[in-house]
């Protein structure tokens, strides 16, 4: 069988308050014609279809209609809820989608209750399986009165077992001669961050190794981090990346999408499929004058500027001007001075909220790992 492996669309997110709702609509027909024109029989889309848990109409239009031309063209379509996505909703709305030949989950599952989708494909007839697993937060497997009993080992321990267990017992069942898959919305231990990510739900803390998926599966299909790589395992365990760069820490990255080949009892073929349709993200660093003294050579980018002379007024409005796809404009650091009087923020590294909290407690000379533990969780149900 050949199926599509996708994730973390984000649908609905802007950028620097940039909707780019149209790049997203783009982006996602680039998607169906590539499905298409590869004759595959099956889209898994590993999560985080949304931005947000509470997607504008716009947005769940774009996604619905999306998963509706897959589906009106005979492939299977099977998706999950990501960290970003409303799982409840995804559960609401599987019976509809089901009439539609849609197939999505929202939460973990028994095996026999929708935890494991099996079709019969059409082009070869051999089975598939696909064990769900959307994601999980630290707080459904770790409990407030275990973090503040536990040490941090065990309750890494925890989380990791809980979802060896999940993932044994959607896998036991699974017939011997069918293409056997998982699809799940996790950290998986020694995958990189794209940069565009949810901190608080991608603690390293809280990452399971690949090994949980065992050695027999055909195809382990992630989603959650936005880098396009395979994590070495006993199975083929690959995240597909995002098919759009959500931010600019992922400016460098190519987007895309994995076309995997595979059959009872031979290894899966994984090609990568550029996305080309969405705007490329790009920082450029100069004076003002350097900046602007060739606008086209930028094209449709979306700019971060960084300037390297000292802030005054009007300057963010010579550069927009100049430029009107900038989307943000900082002064480096060597000008850091002046940048308060212009207006303008200064070029520094980003800190996640973890890290100025843990500083937090150093400058006042708290050191309890428990406590970063239960911030972690506190932060992690604020922003989901």
């Amino acid at each position: 069988m050949r199926f599509l492996h996708t994730a973390d669309w984000h649908v609905g997110k802007t950028l620097k308050g940039r909707d780019r709702l149209e790049e997203q609509t783009a982006v996602l027909k680039e998607i169906v014609t590539l499905a298409i024109n590869h004759e595959v029989d099956a889209v898994l889309v590993a999560g985080d279809l949304y931005d947000t848990s509470s997607p504008t109409p716009a947005a769940q239009r774009l996604v619905v209609r999306t998963l509706m031309a897959l589906a009106s063209r005979g492939i299977e379509v099977v998706a999950i809820a990501g960290n970003h996505d409303n799982p409840a909703m995804f559960e609401a709305y599987q019976p509809l989608m089901a009439q539609a030949g849609i197939h999505v989950r929202g939460q973990a599952r028994e095996p026999h209750r929708g935890g494991v989708h099996s079709f019969t494909v059409g082009s070869t007839g051999e089975r598939c399986q696909i064990a769900l697993l959307p994601f999980l937060s630290q707080r459904y497997a770790v409990r407030a009165a275990q973090i503040m009993t536990n040490t941090p080992a065990e309750n890494v321990g925890h989380y990791d077992q809980l979802l060896r267990d999940l993932v044994q017992e959607l896998t036991t069942g699974f017939e011997p001669d069918a293409v056997r898959i998982v699809m799940a919305h996790l950290t998986c231990t020694g995958g990189q961050f794209g940069g565009g990510e949810r901190q608080a739900q991608s603690i390293f803390e809280y990452h399971v190794p690949a090994s949980i998926f065992g050695t027999d599966l055909h195809y382990v299909a992630l989603g959650h981090l936005h880098r396009r790589q395979h994590i070495p395992a006993a199975c083929p365990v690959h995240y597909s990346g995002s098919p759009i760069a959500v931010d600019f820490g992922e400016q460098d990255y190519t987007p895309g999408v994995c076309l995997v080949e595979v059959a009872p009892g031979v290894p899966a073929k994984v090609t990568d499929l550029p996305i080309t349709s969405g705007r490329r993200l790009r920082t450029v660093t100069g004076t003002v004058a350097e900046l602007i003294a060739d606008p086209d050579r930028y094209g449709d980018d979306l700019l971060r500027v960084v300037v390297t002379e000292p802030g005054r007024a009007g300057l963010r409005d010579e550069i927009v001007e100049a430029l009107p796809h900038t989307l943000e404009v900082r002064i480096h650091p060597d000008h850091a001075a002046t940048a308060a009087r212009a207006g303008v923020a200064v070029d520094r590294p980003q800190r996640s909220p973890a890290e100025l909290f843990s500083d937090y407690c150093a400058e006042n000379g708290v050191d309890d790992p428990r406590l970063n533990a239960l911030f972690d969780q506190l932060l992690d149900e604020t922003t989901t």
